[in-house]
């Protein structure tokens, strides 16, 4: 039976806490060894280098740490691993969903065995906290455990129908498309690049690979994992390089029968159209919110304090489900804000190998600029105010690295309305604040935006909660969560899905519906 790994959670109700600091302690001084090595591009089962040389990733913690070197490659390397993706596809295919189940069990084992290591390695490459990355690892077990539970559950999803004569004998069968295309991102660097990897690889897809150009070392591992789990060679291909080359050849290639993205609207609104210009293919894509959280007057204030602060600020707000936005009843507003104030000027920012650190950087030097631009809008804008916070973090231990405060600002009824940082996605540490009146108003401006991934609500009120889960748009909500009022979903509790301009398909990953998108229905008949 599926079980979550929450490998922190499970520690720490067996008093056992210490034990992981321990354990993460040593991986990170394995970690530093393996700093600065070169790593290839897998094709076909083969280590493949470009033709155009490798780049440095750098840590954000530090840019004078390399995490490795990893390859230029070019819309030739692309190419070369669409048609590895294409040969492999027949024997995979055919190859029982029982065995391929089996495959992906041992590949979460694997992981499971490692996890330490790649947490901290995680740590260096995008500069997640201990906690933060150990979480981002979990759920990449996760997800290999409930596609491979689902899978089976599904029985390879073939299904018998209905008749209308006796010697009729029907059944609907779920097949898979052929060659899937995976660009996965920075944020959740083995997480997100796992649960969309097994999604389409699991079910009989050949997979093409594309990590963040900020984050292609957890993808290598992903892909040694699957490797040595057993996955034959040609399923798993993956190919680093740009955007405009790798990503490009990814989208536009015609041997591609889908793509999976993780990513910024912009980008996969964009590669949407573009696949879709000769024929219809599944496109299957996360991309973003503007999440909010709706406090109201009966709400228990410290609970709403802290579960906003967490979903702000965990990650430098460098989350698509972050909370980005708070609309605040007026009758409880000044109150509330103190106890957010309190709360998040006592957050530790810098190296995030540290044990007491809750912000490391931001992931590069754009989004330190993105950063510094909306501040100083902030402060341009009317009806607005910075509570706390708005300066990067540039002296000292500071200098050589992306590290930046985490930030609130008020707006005034007056100007909520109109104010641009309300409505578009920043992907930084800064949150916006605004009262309503009525709870109808509040729910109203959670969906005045083009995004619908997540929200929330803090209120004692059945009815109000009622109220929020009929009326907001958004593919994943919760009432009263501390632990994070927009984030942290579970695989196989929360599915993640996203509305509007969050997601392309209405299902959501680690939930029931997930895997069926890379699948395609044939009915087959016959007759004694």
């Amino acid at each position: 039976m599926y079980q979550n790994e929450n490998t922190l959670g499970k520690l720490r109700l067996e008093n056992r806490e210490e034990e992981f600091h321990a354990s993460y302690e040593k991986a990170l001084d394995e970690a530093r060894k393996k700093l600065g090595k070169t790593y290839p591009m897998i094709i076909g089962g083969r280590e493949v280098a470009s033709s155009e040389g490798t780049f440095a990733d750098a840590s954000p913690i530090d840019t004078d740490i390399i995490v490795g070197h990893f390859q230029k490659g070019t819309r030739e390397d692309a190419k070369n691993a669409i048609q590895a993706a294409k040969q492999a596809f027949g024997s995979w295919s055919d190859t029982p969903y029982q065995k391929r189940v089996s495959l992906y069990r041992r590949a979460a084992e694997l992981m499971s065995s490692s996890k330490f290591l790649l947490a901290a390695e995680m740590t260096f490459e995008n500069g997640k906290n201990r906690f933060e990355a150990i979480a981002d690892v979990d759920e990449g077990i996760d997800f290999l455990r409930y596609y491979a539970e689902e899978l089976e559950r599904n029985k390879g999803f073939e299904v018998p129908l209905g008749r209308v004569t006796p010697n009729e004998h029907a059944r609907s069968v779920l097949k898979p498309y052929g060659v899937w295309s995976v660009i996965a991102p920075f944020n959740f660097p083995l997480a997100i690049a796992t649960g969309m990897s097994a999604g389409a690889s699991i079910t009989g897809n050949t997979i093409v690979l594309k990590p963040a150009s900020d984050t292609p070392l957890l993808s290598y591992e992903l892909c040694k994992i699957l490797e040595g789990a057993g996955v034959p060679k040609g399923v798993v291909n993956y190919v680093t390089g740009s955007g405009p080359t790798v990503g490009a050849e990814l989208t536009e290639n015609p041997d591609v029968s889908g793509v999976v993205f993780t990513g910024s609207w912009d980008v996969g609104s964009r590669s949407f159209l573009e696949f879709q210009n000769e024929q219809p293919r599944p496109f299957i894509a996360e991309m973003g919110g503007k999440n909010a959280t709706i406090v109201t007057p009966s709400a228990d204030l410290d609970k709403a304090a802290e579960g906003i602060m967490r979903a702000a600020f965990g990650f430098d707000g460098q989350k698509c489900s972050a909370c980005s936005r708070v609309y605040v009843h007026d009758s409880v507003k000044d109150k509330f804000i103190s106890k957010l104030l309190e709360r998040t000027t006592k957050l530790k920012v810098g190296d995030p190998t540290e044990r007491d650190t809750f912000l490391g950087p931001v992931i590069n030097k754009n989004a330190l600029n993105s950063y510094v631009e909306y501040i100083e809008e902030a402060k341009r804008a009317a009806g607005t105010k910075i509570l706390t916070g708005g300066r990067a973090l540039t002296d000292g231990k500071f200098s050589k690295g992306y590290y930046v405060e985490p930030t609130i600002y008020l707006v005034d009824e007056t100007h909520k309305g109109d104010n641009r940082l309300l409505k578009r996605e920043l992907f930084v540490p800064i949150l916006g604040i605004a009262p309503y009146h009525e709870l109808k108003d509040a729910i109203r401006e959670f969906n005045s935006v083009s995004y619908g991934l997540t929200g929330g609500i803090f209120t004692n009120d059945k009815a109000e909660v009622d109220e929020f889960f009929k009326s907001a748009e958004g593919g994943v909500l919760y009432a009263n969560r501390v632990s994070g009022s927009t984030t942290g979903a579970m695989v196989g509790v929360q599915s993640f899905v996203g509305w509007k301009r969050s997601g392309s398909s209405g299902k959501g990953a680690g939930g029931p519906y997930y895997l069926q998108q890379f699948m395609r229905e044939q009915t087959q008949t016959f007759y004694d």
